[in-house]
């Protein structure tokens, strides 16, 4: 039987996450740990709790019900995650769903049944279903066969992927059932990889160049993607240095995601000291006009922005 991952959630009636009105599947898990994830609840593999302060009204219920004693107002983040062991007694009981369970399992024939009752708006729209996380490609086969469910039922399959896969498992399982691809490229140079994503992107570049020239042979349309993080990947040097990657590997068309600092509640929720360090930019919006101004980098070398 093939092991299930986690869903974080399937969001429906998406206009953000490829053409069309979509429903993302967001799975749990990811080989990278960006050290501005917009997903931070994706990252792990395993069942976490998450606590939202602005929603607790202080019942004290989940408090007296904890074998463990791990949570406490005197707590930074309200729960002591080392003494927690995830029993979700207190998820059970708290009475203002302050305090939620992150990730379940789901099998493929409850993804694809939950999915087709939006079939009618997908082929109105062009639409279809996005496979998202964390990082879809971590559990390979269960991903094969969700798209190839999907595609019996006729609708459009996107995966949007950070790049960090074998290649090999993904060109023989999914790859027979994707329509879409949307590929993030973040940073070129390897150790600034490292250094804010964890590995270095020798296995992401190097899948990219081979999911590309497929493109070109007829292949899977795959579009990269850059999401704009101040001072760390929005800089000219990396900017510059992803255009020219894109020349030599014959792209076109390219997207850049705005940044937000909305990942930074999602960490409080999770316990997870935010990585800020002094790079006061992060906790705001990015500006429209900053967007467009990194743009110009890649239409300067005749690649499309959009």
């Amino acid at each position: 039987m093939t092991k299930r991952p986690l869903t974080l959630e399937i969001k429906g009636n998406s206009l953000d996450d490829g053409p069309g009105i979509r429903s993302v599947i967001f799975f749990k898990g990811c080989p990278l740990s960006c050290s501005w994830c917009h997903n931070p609840e994706s990252k792990k593999r395993e069942v976490e709790i998450s606590f939202d302060s602005e929603v607790c009204v202080g019942s004290h219920t989940c408090i007296d019900v904890c074998p463990k004693s791990a949570l406490s107002f005197d707590n930074p983040f309200f729960i002591d995650r080392d003494s927690c062991d995830l029993c979700f007694e207190c998820v059970e009981q708290c009475p203002s769903g302050a305090l939620e369970s992150v990730g379940h399992e789901m099998q493929v024939e409850e993804i694809v049944r939950t999915v087709v009752k939006d079939k009618p708006f997908f082929d109105s729209s062009n639409g279809g279903v996005t496979f998202s996380g964390g990082e879809p490609t971590l559990n390979m086969a269960f991903l094969a066969e969700s798209a190839k469910g999907l595609k019996e039922q006729g609708i459009h399959v996107l995966i949007e992927t950070s790049g960090q896969f074998n290649y090999d498992k993904f060109n023989a399982l999914v790859y027979p059932y994707v329509d879409l691809i949307y590929f993030d490229i973040k940073l070129i140079d390897k150790e600034l990889h490292r250094k804010y994503c964890g590995p270095t992107n020798t296995t992401i570049l190097n899948n990219f160049k081979k999911l590309q020239q497929q493109y070109l042979a007829g292949g899977v349309k795959i579009l990269p993607r850059t999401p704009l993080v101040p001072n760390i990947t929005d800089t000219p040097g990396n900017l510059t240095a992803i255009a020219s990657f894109y020349k030599e590997q014959g792209v076109t068309t390219t997207q850049l995601m705005a940044y937000h600092p909305m990942w930074q509640e999602k960490n409080l929720k999770l316990g997870i000291q935010s990585f800020l360090g002094e790079n006061s930019c992060m906790d705001k919006w990015m500006p429209n006009q900053r967007v467009k101004e990194c743009g110009e980098t890649f239409t300067s070398m005749g690649i499309q922005v959009i």
